[in-house]
């Protein structure tokens, strides 16, 4: 061990007893307000419904902490623990290139990462998701799921890993610029690909049949500019009880999805005032400032990676023998989180603005009461709390707490 073991074992430390003392504050801020409806909900959602999101948040959170825990010791496992160094070593005793050694190398950390997230996976799925209603899946359907997730990160990881690895033995000391182009030309191919590729392989997606809600949207969509490839209907429910609505694609390949389950519950002008935000997203330019944030990010962490895979006390540090071009990407994928999650109330303060923004637009193109149901709605059925701790939030949540979103749009009505 040395000065970076050390350093990076107090990170570990710290950001897992921060993550337990958040989801502690979380579980008793709930349980606290257990026994009474919020305001101004309390005439919209019943007191069994409040219940029930309150033990689905903390059971969630109690699974979360011992997920964080296991998460946290399979990570010094493969670090300081050795296992990242047995693995390279028993690949790079099969005398291949150095090429195919870092790509068996990543492929296979990749998937015995994966098969040591099932059981937390199924547990979630069988027993939690099944004890509170939502759970619609079947151990078939999870575990065809899970080996089509497996093909196909495999069909285009390995590939990716590859020119990776290629440009980063090859391409002298400015391979990160070069890694960093190659990064952002796949996650534009993957949002163009998704929705008519891969999304299908999961799910089916019927176009939106209802000629009234069809108009509605189509009437909103050229009103404010907007043009996708279709509106569709997706099975959601072949999984789940959970409802949602969102946009996907890139170029001519957008879409616009709506869970059936959504569909279902919300009456034609909620539908419409969520569209309507999700419109705001669009109009806001939210999708372009994300995929700018996740530009800079990037080149500033490969900038790092590439400064970092010199350094012998960085291999040393994390347990790594005989130092290498993919042993320095896999270490650096797995510490990275470690030393980011303090920044998380800063992203998470980004998002609840832009969701913010897109209420606004929503407001300006629907009824601000309409979303508001729809939002009230959503909250039930998806057993949202209503009563989050805020410091929780400020770190885990993407989205304004519900009291907060709600009063927001209040006063857009006024």
């Amino acid at each position: 061990m040395n000065t970076f073991s050390v350093t990076f074992l107090l990170m570990a430390a710290l950001t897992l007893s921060v993550q337990i003392w958040l989801g502690l504050r979380q579980t008793r801020c709930v349980t606290n307000n257990r026994g009474a409806v919020p305001a101004p909900f309390d005439s919209k959602i019943s007191l069994d419904a409040h219940h029930k999101a309150a033990d689905y948040t903390t059971t969630n959170i109690s699974l979360g902490i011992l997920d964080l825990i296991i998460a946290t010791l399979l990570l010094l496992c493969w670090t300081i623990g050795g296992g990242l160094n047995l693995l390279d070593n028993a690949w790079l005793a099969l005398e291949l290139s150095p090429l195919t050694t870092g790509v068996g190398v990543l492929v296979s950390a990749f998937v015995i990462g994966s098969l040591l997230d099932l059981p937390i996976s199924a547990y979630k799925t069988f027993f939690i998701e099944e004890r509170f209603g939502f759970n619609k899946s079947t151990p078939k359907l999870f575990i065809t799921d899970t080996l089509k997730t497996i093909a196909i990160s495999l069909a285009f990881g390995i590939p990716l890993a590859w020119i990776v690895l290629w440009l980063m033995q090859q391409s002298g000391s400015l391979w990160w610029l070069y890694v960093w182009l190659v990064w952002m030309a796949f996650i534009f191919f993957m949002m163009w690909a998704y929705p008519a590729f891969i999304s299908p392989l999961f799910n089916k997606f019927q176009p939106l049949e209802d000629q009234e809600l069809k108009q509605r949207i189509e009437t909103l969509m050229q009103k404010t500019g907007f043009s996708s490839n279709g509106i569709f209907v997706m099975d959601g429910s072949r999984r789940s009880g959970h409802g949602n609505a969102y946009f996907t694609g890139l170029g001519t390949n957008k879409r616009i999805v709506f869970y059936d389950t959504l569909i279902e519950s919300l009456s034609t002008e909620e539908i419409e005032a969520v569209l309507a935000h999700e419109l705001g997203h669009f109009k806001h330019g939210h999708i372009k400032k994300r995929l700018f944030s996740t530009a800079a990010m990037s080149l500033v962490a490969l900038a790092l990676l590439g400064w970092l895979i010199n350094q012998q006390w960085f291999y040393l540090g994390l347990g790594i023998e005989t130092p290498s071009t993919h042993t320095a990407l896999m270490l650096f994928i797995l510490v990275t989180p470690v030393f980011t999650f303090f920044i998380g109330p800063i992203m998470s303060r980004v998002s609840r603005k832009h969701e913010f923004e897109a209420d606004d637009f929503a407001a300006e193109h629907a009824e601000a009461e309409d979303l508001i149901n729809a939002l009230v709605k959503m909250y039930e059925e998806n057993a949202a709390t209503l009563t989050p701790d805020s410091l929780y939030s400020a770190f885990h949540d993407s989205h304004p707490p519900a009291p907060v979103r709600v009063a927001h749009l209040a006063r857009k009505r006024e």
